[in-house]
């Protein structure tokens, strides 16, 4: 296997006093699916969030495919280019098509003609089951058609890497499993991916690891199995007790 992710010592601290993330190392082989639990302000979003140095880690180590973001030559531009990011917001430019929104970075990061990018667009609107949607416009679509779209934007620049960070959590009820299903099957298409959700039935049928972090820190990791059925840590049954027995 080859490390796709790997995530050593980080530390980061928001106004020098709160430790948001301690000390904590993960690795995503190619082509895993990880998916990251715990409560909420357990420091998941964060630790997501310097994956691409989207929060900039006030120590530690991140790599991406054997490149260290942190290292201050690093072109972070060409390293994000490879790292997909769908966020629990959408970020869909709302004056922009559906298809205007996917082909943008491919044009101008990628280099992409239009022709290009509109012929991958629509493959990975297909892909997300929304080929018809293409010249709509954000606001004409539900927030799960919208969720689809910024997964397939992302997609479209055929990244190495997926992050997902909460992407059903504002969603209502009935889309979860709409845009679930999307992350399912790339799961089982072999993307590599890094998941923070609290979609405990995700992390059970989709993650080859699940990492359980809580007050910033790695408590617990292992297969669903291990992390749901046979949990070691006091702090990791709590979590469950909790969140199972609601």
């Amino acid at each position: 296997m080859s490390t796709m992710v790997e995530v050593r010592n980080l530390h980061k601290t928001f106004l020098k006093i709160i430790k948001a993330v301690v000390d904590v190392s993960i690795k995503v082989e190619k082509g895993e699916v990880v998916v990251i639990i715990g409560p909420s302000g357990s420091g998941k979003s964060t630790i997501l969030r310097c994956m691409n140095l989207l929060d900039v880690p006030s120590s530690g180590d991140v790599f991406i495919d054997g490149v260290n973001l942190v290292d201050k030559a690093t072109d972070l531009d060409l390293i994000r280019a490879d790292v997909g990011m769908v966020f629990q917001q959408f970020n869909l430019f709302p004056h922009l098509t559906v298809m205007e929104n996917i082909t943008l970075a491919q044009r101008k990061v990628r280099g992409k003609s239009n022709e290009e990018a509109v012929e991958m667009g629509m493959r990975q609107l297909t892909r997300v089951g929304i080929p018809e949607k293409a010249n709509s416009y954000p606001r004409q679509l539900s927030g799960g058609q919208q969720q689809r779209v910024a997964i397939a934007r992302s997609l479209a620049m055929e990244p190495k890497v997926m992050l997902f960070d909460e992407p059903t959590s504002a969603l209502d009820p009935e889309m979860i499993k709409e845009v679930l299903d999307v992350m399912l099957e790339l799961a089982a298409g072999g993307m590599t991916m890094v998941c923070v959700t609290h979609e405990m039935g995700f992390a059970r049928s989709a993650a080859d690891r699940v990492v359980f972090v809580d007050e910033g820190s790695v408590v617990e990791e292992g297969t669903p199995d291990e992390i749901f059925n046979h949990a070691v840590h006091a702090r990791t049954k709590d979590f469950f007790d909790k969140i199972l027995h609601h």
